[in-house]
């Protein structure tokens, strides 16, 4: 720098001075004080404090700040509305002690292994659930994309229903509660406020006329208890796992300590015993020689855990690489089973209460229980507004875990693409609560009651159970499938996984048009006669199964047909979730979702299509029920057009459903997409074929 331009640098301006004196004082904000300047740390600091960034692991991805945080927020998403109105429910209509056989028999051979299965691969692939379906197979994205749109769609009419409880909690405060002897009135008219709808009329086969519906204003109240639930909702998850982490301890922690609250209030009512031992003292063991007892045990499992909704395999993802996945899906199936379990005692105890029998025609619904049946007796009680108050708290704060738990799949789809990489989760979160509160305003309607009614039949009992029975046939026959057809020919392969699905499909088809015996005769026959020609149709394999599977060749063909898949998922998942002292997926978890939980998905699903038939003439009904069939239809969409869903899977993750041809040889980092064997000091070297024999043992 000159000598003269430093002089003139220096030189005073009083014009210049005037100026930035003017700008200091019309333009505070550029020069802020001491005490703005503390003020603004002390807010970005409780910011931080209530909703932290996520720690990051080594690969750059979020995750939960302990086990304990993702332990509780999955619990969150699987405990809510199910588990304290819709258990007491079903148990109701099949009491006694009895009950619990096939409630732990669906437990154990429905709920864990399928829950397994989604924590497992969203941990190992480190992503959503489309991410991790692509890494099941290329052309199995369309699964994890159904698998979302499930939890998305019961979220927007989720919330209209924590509306409703709002409404109670709000008339919890009012003395007497305005319900007191006006149960189903204040349920109806003061709380629902849709108008009753004109019903269509059938003839024979053909609708006379379509069930009409009056009403079609919107309820304020409602839209405002929406909105300010989705408000909470975004609060909870905007930031991520971080957020979430820390909520958590309060939305599973108070509805944990306010259950026991509950219980001791329900078995201290008068007559409560009757109701216990209703519950747990009576034993009725004819009706376990009926099938509604066992289809209501399987259905409860299945809606209780929560599976097929997305949100295990999202929050999972979040997870250390190696953190214990299958002991983790065990404490969160048994704490949720625990959680009804207990809570059954509360409802049963005001049943008793109440004196209410099945035999006397009583029939108990999940609205049932939660809007009349618990209020009526709350309305009876000493202190009547404090234990409304307390019931419609719990009932709302285990709504809102489910509520936000159902949204993180769909967040964390769109964060984990290439775009959401690009864009701020805040930013993607508030979009995405804004598009679900906008959905939701349909059930905030003069009609939205029935409207919900009929989503949520479809959903759950059609599209939900048909997409979790996708999750197991594609986990079980496609994994690694390149395998099993280099090794004992394509034909055979598509021979015995076509008589697998197929003896499903017709067996349920003919079971439910002619009977449950010539269904099964139908399923199996067709199970044995494809099973049997596919061996016939095999070649012999080189690489010889491990134990007793390799001492026959006709066994060995049988077993890269029937089980190969299966254990290679397992073996694979292992190689993460297994890690050091971590539980393992154990040997008979494959066999169990391909031969026991599958079928048994089969068979629930077919129930759907015969009850859609007495709604026929409801409009309401066919708009959810041909909703329900769109998911359905999205996984078509996978296979017929995997490339078009690539949109939501990353460039770098794309290749992950394309594995090399490398027989029973245990693939490590999935995430990666590479394959490599374990050599034999742990280490790891790359694969050749001379390495198959020896892998095959282990």
């Amino acid at each position: 720098m000159s000598p003269g331009r430093m002089t003139t640098e220096r030189r005073f301006d009083p014009v210049s001075t005037v100026k930035r004196k003017k700008q200091s004082l019309h333009y505070p904000s550029q020069h802020p004080l001491p005490q703005e300047q503390a003020a603004m740390v002390a807010f970005k600091t409780i910011a931080n404090w209530f909703a932290p960034k996520a720690e990051k692991e080594q690969d750059g991805r979020d995750k939960w700040p302990s086990r304990t945080a993702f332990v509780l927020a999955a619990m969150g998403g699987a405990v809510g509305l199910g588990n304290l109105l819709r258990y007491p429910s079903v148990v109701f209509a099949n009491n006694g002690v009895q009950w619990f056989i096939p409630y732990l028999i669906a437990l154990f051979f429905l709920g864990i292994p399928v829950l397994i299965l989604e924590i497992s691969i969203g941990q190992a692939y480190r992503g959503g659930v489309i991410i991790a379906y692509n890494g099941i197979n290329k052309y199995t994205k369309g699964v994890g994309l159904a698998v979302i749109m499930n939890g998305f769609i019961v979220a927007t009419y989720y919330v209209p229903i924590l509306s409703w409880i709002m409404r109670y909690f709000r008339s919890s405060f009012t003395s007497p509660l305005p319900w007191t002897g006006r149960g189903q009135e204040f349920y109806m008219r003061d709380a629902i406020r849709n108008i009753d709808p004109i019903p269509g009329n059938t003839s024979g086969s053909s609708v006379i006329d379509y069930t009409q519906y009056p009403g079609t204003g919107m309820i304020g109240e409602t839209v405002g208890w929406c909105a300010f639930v989705w408000f909470l909702v975004w609060l909870c998850m905007f930031r991520g796992v971080g957020l979430t982490g820390r909520v958590v301890y309060f939305t599973m922690g108070l509805p944990i300590i306010m259950i026991f609250i509950l219980i001791g209030r329900g078995v201290s009512l008068p007559n409560a015993i009757d109701g216990i031992r209703m519950y747990f003292a009576e034993w009725h063991g004819e009706k376990l020689g009926g099938g509604a007892i066992w289809q209501a045990a399987c259905g409860q499992i299945f809606f209780s855990i929560g599976v097929g909704f997305g949100y295990f395999t999202s929050y999972a993802s979040y997870n250390t690489r190696f953190a214990n996945a299958v002991q983790d899906a065990f404490i969160i199936a048994l704490s949720n089973s625990m959680y009804e379990i207990l809570a059954g005692f509360a409802v049963f105890g005001i049943i008793g209460f109440l004196g209410l029998r099945p035999e006397d025609g009583t029939q108990l619904g999940t609205f049932t229980v939660g809007f009349l049946t618990y209020p009526l007796a709350i309305s009876e009680m000493p202190g009547a507004n404090v234990w409304a108050v307390f019931f419609f708290l719990t009932v709302a704060i285990l709504g809102l875990s489910s509520a936000f738990a159902l949204v993180e799949s769909l967040v964390t789809m769109v964060c984990d693409s290439d775009l959401g990489r690009k864009t701020s989760r805040t930013i993607i979160a508030t979009g995405i609560v804004v598009i679900a509160f906008l959905l939701s305003l349909m059930y905030c309607t003069e009609f939205g009651f029935y409207l919900l009614d009929a989503v949520d039949t479809w959903i759950n009992n059609l599209s939900l159970i048909f997409v979790v029975w996708f999750e197991g046939i594609v986990t079980m026959t496609l994994y690694r499938c390149g395998d099993v057809s280099q090794q004992v020919g394509a034909v055979a392969y598509i021979v015995n996984s076509s008589a697998y699905v197929l003896s499903m499909v017709l067996g349920v088809a003919v079971g439910q048009a002619v009977g449950p015996e010539a269904g099964a005769g139908v399923g199996f026959g067709l199970f044995i006669v494809g099973t049997a020609a596919a061996v016939l149709l095999a070649r012999t394999p080189d690489s010889v199964p491990p134990r007793f599977w390799g001492n026959n060749v006709w066994l060995s063909k049988f077993w890269w047909l029937s089980f190969y898949s299966a254990n290679q998922l397992r073996r694979d998942l292992n190689s993460v979730v297994a890690e050091g002292n971590n539980w393992s997926i154990p040997y008979f978890w494959g066999p169990i979702v391909r031969y026991i939980s599958c079928p048994i998905l089969a068979i629930v699903v077919s129930f759907a299509y015969p009850s859609f038939y007495t709604k026929r003439m409801d409009p309401l009904h066919i708009f959810a029920f041909t909703v329900a069939h769109v998911v359905m239809i999205t996984i078509a969409v996978g296979f017929c057009l995997p490339r078009a869903l690539d949109v939501f899977v990353p460039v770098d993750r794309r290749h992950n459903g394309t594995v090399t041809y490398a027989p029973q040889v245990t693939v490590l980092g999935v995430t990666s997409g590479s394959v490599a064997m374990e050599d034999g000091n742990g280490g790891l070297r790359e694969h050749s074929s001379n390495d198959m024999e020896a892998e095959r043992k282990k």
